[in-house]
């Protein structure tokens, strides 16, 4: 993405730098399009806060944070807390309502499961046995014995996950501008 064009007297050079900002605005929807869904209307008035609406290091960090913590938490209507709470934190909307779909109907399985052992790990319970199924007799009659290692382990992921990738998210976006400007400076005094 051309960034800008400089007169260096004779010649012209461009200074290409792709910032994360503009590849995130590149697939993201409007703003228009979340305050005309029908499922948002309710929330009107909360959805005029800019903060919802930029991208900048600190809007995309906080959306990752509750965007992933609201995908590795077992619940129904995960999106609409992601929306809620990233109106209440002030987070970007857009990126915190799609990264709830790291949890999807194909990749909900391992990961639930993977929170499962965690949870049966700290809790120090035993696991049920690896003839387990997904089926709804097995989820029902078993069901106090996944429900608290399921809840424990999924609120321990999602918190070490998504403060994991709200300083990952900081982190690389520091130091992609900082590169962007070294690169910048250093084309400027060739």
């Amino acid at each position: 993405m051309l960034v800008g064009v400089h007169n260096t007297g004779l010649s012209y050079y461009k200074v290409l730098a792709y910032m994360p900002r503009k590849f995130i605005k590149k697939y993201m929807p409007s703003e228009q399009t979340f305050k005309d869904h029908p499922s948002l209307k309710w929330l009107g008035r909360y959805l005029k806060h800019p903060s919802l609406w930029h991208l900048n290091r600190k809007s995309v960090a906080r959306a990752f944070l509750v965007g992933i913590f609201c995908a590795l938490l077992p619940i129904p209507m995960q999106m609409l807390l992601a929306a809620f709470l990233a109106i209440v934190i002030r987070s970007n909307l857009a990126i915190s309502v799609s990264l709830v779909w790291i949890t999807n109907p194909i990749t909900m399985p391992p990961i639930f499961y993977f929170t499962y052992k965690v949870g049966t790990f700290v809790l120090g319970s035993q696991a049920l046995d690896h003839n387990m199924s997904f089926s709804y007799e097995y989820v029902k009659t078993h069901l106090v014995a996944l429900l608290w290692p399921l809840l424990t382990g999924s609120l321990i992921c999602a918190t070490v996950f998504s403060v994991i990738f709200y300083v990952l998210i900081n982190r690389f976006w520091i130091w992609h501008v900082r590169s962007n400007w070294k690169k910048r400076s250093k084309d400027e005094s060739e």
